[in-house]
């Protein structure tokens, strides 16, 4: 078997946001998979959920990295901290960069909208300026499929207009997009940013719905189904995020000079996403079956009367519909992996978690 990682050996890499769910799942996938190299995981360790959550997703960080010969180096450190984040560099001096720390959330950034700008503005920026005096190979961050907003043509495609956000939090993304532009045209900067498209998965983030909804199921609590059940998203396996991230992290945008003699952007956007839209309350229906089948919920478990169908709320869009397209021209890659394999795992997962890991 060919290693398509090969690129990546003998780098010093700097991961943003691990152990944040994207982040710990990408860390312990280069730790599996490379032969040598440095990888840094850098962490604010903040209680916007389960601070334990993120304990146990770096304990198994530390796991992987027991067992490769990979050098490991988590630091803990906001992003904010603009003398941090040049010490790291300096120190460590990182090959290729990839940003995935940020405060996530849509609702949360109606009430906390201090956070998102600390976090995705000003720490996006410190990274960038890091990036201008390092210089690095390439720079990969994370984006959102947000930016898209309220856009009514569907599947969204990077080259659609994305100048209506509809939260602060998309508005961060999107002024992400265009700070790695400047950088990029102005310092000759490599920079992709990967719009991802409803992330899920095994020890994923809390506050996602199937995440939320499984813990409120437990409780005997209600789920509210937002948009009387009228919604649609393009959820992606987290595997299937962490292999585009691999393969973009290999392919940075080229460096060329234009006709004035100055740098043409080394700048791409990509969507990653499944391409297949899921109907929130099939999504819904397919997660029930799965949390019976790992026997977290019982057999004649009572689920209409814990729906409760509501009105959409602030921020949200009915659908989001990913073309990734160009990430299939370019990296050869497409998500796949559907939402019964998706949920099964996230039920197993969540069984020993919560309640065989507890006894």
């Amino acid at each position: 078997m060919v290693n398509r990682n090969i690129k990546l050996n003998s780098k010093t890499i700097l991961v943003t946001g691990s152990p944040g769910f994207i982040g710990a799942n990408l860390v312990i996938r280069l730790l599996r998979d490379l032969t040598s190299g440095h990888i840094i995981s850098f962490d604010n360790m903040n209680d916007y959920y389960d601070v334990g959550l993120k304990k146990y997703r770096l304990a198994m960080i530390e796991k992987a990295a027991a067992g490769s010969s990979v050098v490991h180096t988590f630091i803990k450190g906001d992003l904010a901290d603009k003398g941090l984040v040049d010490k790291v560099f300096d120190d460590y001096k990182p090959d290729i960069v990839v940003n995935l720390a940020a405060q996530a959330g849509v609702r949360y950034s109606i009430e906390h909208p201090d956070v998102y700008i600390a976090s995705n503005i000003i720490g996006f920026y410190n990274v960038l300026e890091a990036c201008r005096h390092a210089p690095v190979e390439h720079l990969v961050y994370a984006s959102s499929s947000s930016v898209y907003g309220g856009n009514k043509k569907v599947p969204f495609s990077t080259d659609d207009k994305v100048d209506n956000p509809v939260s602060l939090y998309a508005a961060t993304k999107k002024s992400d997009e265009l700070l790695a532009h400047a950088y990029s045209k102005l310092y000759n900067i490599p920079s992709t940013g990967l719009r991802f498209f409803t992330v899920y998965g095994p020890a994923g983030r809390p506050d996602m719905f199937y995440y939320s909804a499984t813990q409120k199921l437990v409780a005997g609590k209600k789920i509210q189904i937002f948009n009387y059940g009228n919604c649609k998203r393009d959820f992606t396996y987290i595997d299937d995020i962490v292999e585009g991230v691999v393969r973009v992290m290999q392919g940075a945008p080229e460096k060329k000079t234009g006709d004035d003699g100055l740098p043409i952007p080394p700048y791409r956007v990509y969507n990653i996403g499944g391409g297949s839209p899921e109907n929130l309350l099939d999504y819904i229906s397919t997660l029930q079956k799965e949390l019976i089948r790992a026997r977290i919920l019982p057999e004649d478990y009572d689920f209409e009367a814990h729906r409760e169908l509501v009105p959409m709320q602030p921020g949200d869009v009915p659908v989001t519909y990913a073309d990734s397209s160009a990430l299939e021209r370019d990296f050869g890659f497409k998500p796949s992996i559907d939402i019964e394999t998706g949920l099964r795992n996230f039920a197993e997962w969540y069984k020993y978690y919560y309640i065989v890991g507890k006894k």
